[in-house]
């Protein structure tokens, strides 16, 4: 399940990362910016298992940068100890940018956590997309098979969970700083 979270949340994000294209020469500076320890800190697995009930809370979450979106710098995905999960951090705030040298790194990231709901709507245009061809996918037909079985996963997850959407979680962030050992 975990898994198929992270490939849905992986392939929405990723298409917004070439969204907003800043200019190619531009660097954007490493931020490290002490993060409010008044708040509540959650390793990401442990924020991810209580999401629904912090949604427009403001949180610390730890997690290793997977990927920063190299055109913008406005956004990264970071991982916990179960690296089948994932959530998308917004640069917001003091954040002006994720540099592509903070993969790898663990972070601690200040925000506010957010939810995207996909409906029952939303998810059958995604499979009627995908079996019509025209959802950007590799072509496979693993990639294809992929995605139906990601699609049955949330509504599996819905009907399990007695709801008309599925939910993706991510964090509009607002401070962060590299946690170092």
């Amino acid at each position: 399940m975990k898994k198929f979270l992270t490939i849905i949340v992986f392939a929405l994000c990723l298409s917004a990362c070439g969204n907003k294209k800043a200019n190619t020469n531009e660097v954007v500076a490493e931020e490290k910016i002490t993060v409010d320890s008044n708040l509540p800190v959650y390793e990401l697995d442990d924020l991810l298992a209580v999401a629904d009930q912090q949604v427009d809370k403001e949180v610390i979450v730890k997690g290793f940068v997977t990927h920063t979106c190299k055109h913008s710098g406005k956004r990264c995905f970071i991982v916990g100890n179960n690296e089948n999960a994932s959530m998308r951090v917004e640069a917001g705030g003091n954040i002006g940018g994720f540099n592509r040298e903070l993969v790898g790194s663990e972070l601690a990231i200040n925000g506010i956590v957010k939810e995207n709901r996909l409906t029952k709507e939303y998810i059958n245009r995604m499979e009627e997309e995908l079996k019509g061809g025209t959802l950007k996918e590799d072509g496979s037909a693993e990639s294809c098979q992929a995605e139906l079985n990601n699609i049955n996963e949330m509504r599996k997850w819905m009907k399990d969970n007695n709801k008309d959407y599925y939910s993706i979680y991510y964090l509009n962030g607002t401070n962060y700083e590299v946690i170092t050992k």
